[in-house]
């Protein structure tokens, strides 16, 4: 028997809600026919942004949204796109699919869309700019940030003003490059420490805001990249980064050839959870690196592009990236979201890549429909744990055995919310076999249980446009209080999540 065992008076650290953050990029379907129809499109809309899509994100309190990429952010030089849209200049996208970008969409707009995403009340949805450092000028991202910050007299506001924003949006987060170890340069980790350093200088603090800068981190197992850009801004007078970025995308085949999204074996099931589980030991050793450099954890990894890649779906652009979203994607978002809970010391954002029509999106459009994949579910079942107090969790579990070894068969993490409300989140990846799981919450008497999960009966369910409710979110009541325990049956390839009240 499985068991999961959570001390409820050893949390000290919250869950930052930027964990549960999103990616857009100038790619594919993203932006256009995903955000932004423009103003005079039958689709319902804001300003250009569209309706039904804010009004989703908005239900998972999306916490922030990465822009302008990815790859599209260091050949993106910010001032084509703001003024009158008619004299804005084109440019060709070219890393992906080569198409003509007309820069209708820019800062005003991103940053609109922004203010659309925050409820009245709440934290609001921030902006999480990247700036271009692999053809762009420290002038340029400069004047950026001063454009978007400054609220005084400066060419900067001023041109802002006369654009027709008089307040700052106050962005703080600014990610220093994209990629620089390839698409963003091909730099070496010297060269970009030194470029980071005289970058982030002259971005600016102004007013409100303090600029929270975002170092280019490593690709997935770069560990010497980490140790160099470490060495290079860290030391006993403070740290020059506030976070450093990390790539990681669970990919089941090989680069050429990636797999179908949808047509799947339990084979490509298996090799998936397990290079899914693989960022539990990316994210320790990349940690161990900064620990030695950054022993108080000011510096947060920042994992601001993560997710299933698989081949596009056939007769669809390449360079779009266009994938579906299945049951299987459910499962490697529960198991990151469990793993980032569980590194919430070091780990203080996350980005799915993408939100819309993009690689593992939570949001699937075309034309004015719209569909939510299973993925979109689990950041629903899991916005409980943002900011929440994050809960020290040991898990003894079965193993599902492979042909190239075993998997544990269940992740788990917990927290507590401000009401004293015990939240946990467990997955299961056996395909075949219920996992009962021994739930002991120690020195807690639980008075009353509930709980929610997504499943379905085949790995490969998904969401379309004609059948959009196959996978979703369903009650769960098979969590049943016994003593000082619970016992919790946990259905095959399953997310679940309980509240559990003492």
């Amino acid at each position: 028997m499985n068991r999961v065992v959570i001390n409820p008076n050893g949390g000290n650290k919250k869950i930052s809600r930027h964990i549960y953050g999103h990616f857009s990029e100038h790619l594919g379907r993203c932006i256009y026919g995903g955000f932004w129809v423009g103003e005079d499109s039958p689709i319902p809309n804001v300003r250009g942004i569209r309706k039904d899509v804010v009004a989703a994100l908005k239900k998972i309190k999306v916490p922030n949204l990465r822009w302008p990429g990815g790859c599209f952010a260091d050949e993106y030089h910010w001032k084509d796109g703001i003024g009158p849209r008619a004299e804005r200049p084109k440019m060709v996208n070219t890393h992906w699919g080569g198409v003509t970008e007309d820069n209708s969409f820019g800062t005003h707009e991103f940053l609109d869309l922004c203010e659309q995403l925050s409820e009245p009340g709440l934290p609001r949805c921030e902006p999480y700019i990247c700036g271009n450092v692999g053809s762009g000028t420290v002038q340029e991202l400069s004047q950026w940030v001063e454009y978007c910050n400054f609220d005084g007299i400066s060419p900067m506001a001023d041109l802002r003003k006369k654009n027709g924003r008089d307040a700052p949006w106050d962005v703080r987060f600014w990610g220093i490059g994209n990629e620089s170890w390839g698409c963003g340069g091909n730099m070496t980790p010297e060269f970009y420490a030194d470029n980071y350093r005289r970058y982030a200088t002259y971005a600016r603090n102004y007013g409100k805001s303090n600029v929270f800068k975002i170092a280019c981190g490593p690709n997935d197992s770069n560990y010497e990249w980490t140790r160099v850009l470490m060495e290079k801004t860290c030391g006993e007078r403070g740290n020059l980064i506030d976070g450093l970025s990390l790539h990681y995308y669970t990919v089941p085949g090989e680069w050429s050839h990636k797999g179908s999204a949808t047509e799947f074996g339990e084979g490509e099931w298996l090799i998936t959870m397990r290079k899914a589980y693989f960022m539990d030991e990316l994210l320790r050793k990349h940690s161990e690196i900064m620990d030695k450099y950054d022993p108080k954890k000011k510096a947060g990894i920042v994992v601001d592009e993560w997710g299933t890649w698989f081949d596009v779906e056939p007769g669809t652009n390449p360079g779009f990236l266009y994938q579906q979203n299945s049951l299987r994607d459910a499962l490697v978002a529960g198991i990151h979201f469990n793993i980032f809970n569980n590194h919430a010391e070091r780990v203080f954002m996350a980005n799915i890549a993408q939100t819309i029509n993009v690689l593992q999106s939570i949001v699937l459009t075309e034309g004015g429909r719209m569909v939510l994949t299973p993925t979109y579910h689990v950041f629903d079942m899991y916005k409980v744990h943002q900011d929440a107090v994050k809960l020290p969790v040991f898990v003894e579990s079965d193993d599902v055995r492979l042909g190239f070894g075993t998997l544990p068969a269940i992740s788990a993490s917990a927290s507590i919310d401000d009401d004293d409300r015990i939240h946990v989140s467990l997955t299961n990846i056996d395909l075949k076999n219920d996992q009962k799981i021994s739930l002991d919450i120690r020195g807690l008497s639980a008075k009353s249980v509930s709980g929610s999960i997504i499943t379905s009966a085949a790995m490969q369910d998904h969401n379309t446009f004609d059948k959009p409710d196959v996978v979703g979110i369903a009650k769960f009541n098979d969590a049943v209080i016994s003593g000082s325990k619970l016992t919790v049956t946990l259905p095959a390839k399953s997310v679940v999540t309980l509240e559990i009240a003492g």
